[in-house]
């Protein structure tokens, strides 16, 4: 190919957001790439237009071989959310940003925008959007014609976020601009203008929780509480599961969901999969996930049915397998990437034994924790200790391949 292509950065504002140097070289090239209304911006360009309409792919392998001087038209800063990053990995490019829409937004509502959280739901699903968004005191959201101001609120509503208030900043720079502060409740029937912004801000604190949240706190089935992996095991559990940031992680047998929970919690920009086959156990775990405001996916079935519906994890804990040990542990060992963890809790020695040999049979390394918990519990009006029922939580290394 010829020379870089020019991205250039616009605004609503059209032609006058442009330096002069910018409109010169849009009418000096010999082709303009846009979408419909950057390209309505420039009615007189005279040489050769092409609208960018989901076909970034081919445009940019007509490009490869292209000998013409083009220009393509970006909204504001190409690099923030933009296409301005792809291209720079496919062909060379020469990136000049303008104001993005985020600096016009935070700029009309006078609020800094250097200690916020961006998140994008632009083309993609809000899965996971609630413990991205859970106590952090400013978020803003790219929004588009399906995740709109409206069922963002909805969302947020399902999870309790009541502490959150919202700037809706809409059409920037453009003739329909315009900037409303509403309180989610008043933004899920909110109809605006289809190009915005939310800007979410806390307005008081909401409910918080620090890794090992309380038994009681979860919802369990009664009369057979006590079906959770306790606190401290939990703990402990997770630690051993090494999750990261961006984990992709299993909760086989989840039953409450407290491993899921947890782990989304600390998995905020990953994903967190659960399988429960009792549903009462189920439904029970949907209700914490709301309360704990975790946005995991959750199927009822009896594992290792179901788990084909799941992504590949970092990371699988299992709290229950159904008897199908043999069967399931061969399932995850084929799923579970290189270097991942898969964390077992046992009651009995003979289930220890059993899944030691299994994944030794599997080539995994292997290290077995057993667990002793006494807690203090007040007899009359003195102290005792009364202790929990052992377990034993195996770990098992997926071994890198050399």
């Amino acid at each position: 190919m010829g020379q870089p292509i020019k991205v250039i950065g616009i605004t609503d504002g059209g032609k006058a957001s442009l330096l002069p140097m910018y409109e010169k070289w849009i009418n000096e090239s010999e082709c303009l790439i846009g979408g419909e209304r950057h390209l309505s911006f420039f009615p007189d360009f005279k040489g050769e237009r092409i609208p960018l309409k989901g076909n970034l792919k081919d445009i940019v392998e007509r490009l490869q071989t292209s000998t013409k001087s083009c220009v393509l038209l970006a909204s504001g800063d190409p690099l923030f959310y933009g296409i301005g990053s792809y291209l720079s990995k496919k062909i060379p490019v020469e990136i000049y940003p303008n104001v993005s829409s985020i600096q016009e937004a935070f700029a009309k509502v006078q609020e800094s925008w250097h200690d916020c959280t961006f998140i994008s739901v632009h083309g993609r699903t809000m899965k996971g959007l609630a413990q991205k968004v859970d106590s952090k005191e400013k978020v803003c959201l790219l929004t588009d014609e399906t995740n709109t101001p409206a069922e963002i609120a909805k969302y947020l509503l399902s999870y309790g976020m009541r502490e959150y208030d919202a700037y809706v900043a809409e059409a920037l720079g453009g003739e329909n601009e315009k900037v409303v502060w509403l309180s989610l409740e008043e933004m899920s029937d909110y109809e605006g203008h289809p190009l915005n912004i939310v800007i979410l801000k806390r307005n008081r604190k909401g409910p918080t929780w620090s890794i090992g949240i309380p038994d009681d706190q979860f919802k369990q089935r009664k009369p057979d509480k006590g079906l959770i992996t306790k606190k401290e095991v939990r703990v402990l559990s997770l630690a051993e599961l090494s999750i990261q940031e961006d984990s992709t992680v299993w909760d086989i047998g989840t039953c409450t969901g407290s491993m899921a929970i947890e782990s989304a919690r600390i998995a905020r920009q990953g994903k967190v999969f659960a399988i429960e086959k009792n549903q009462a156990d189920y439904e029970n775990c949907l209700e914490n996930t709301k309360k704990f405001r975790t946005d995991i996916t959750v199927k009822c079935s009896k594992a290792p049915d179901g788990l084909e519906e799941f992504p590949d994890p970092d990371a699988i804990f299992i709290g229950g397998t159904g008897g199908e040990m043999k069967e399931l542990l061969r399932i995850c060992d084929e799923r579970l990437k290189q270097g991942g963890r898969i964390v077992l809790n046992a009651a009995t020695i003979e289930t220890l034994y059993l899944a030691n040999e299994i994944f030794h049979s599997l080539g995994f390394e292997t290290s077995i924790n057993l667990i002793q918990i006494s807690r203090s519990k007040p007899i009359l009006h003195m102290t005792r200790f009364e202790g929990l029922n052992p377990i034993y939580i195996i770990t098992a290394t997926k071994k890198e391949e050399q």
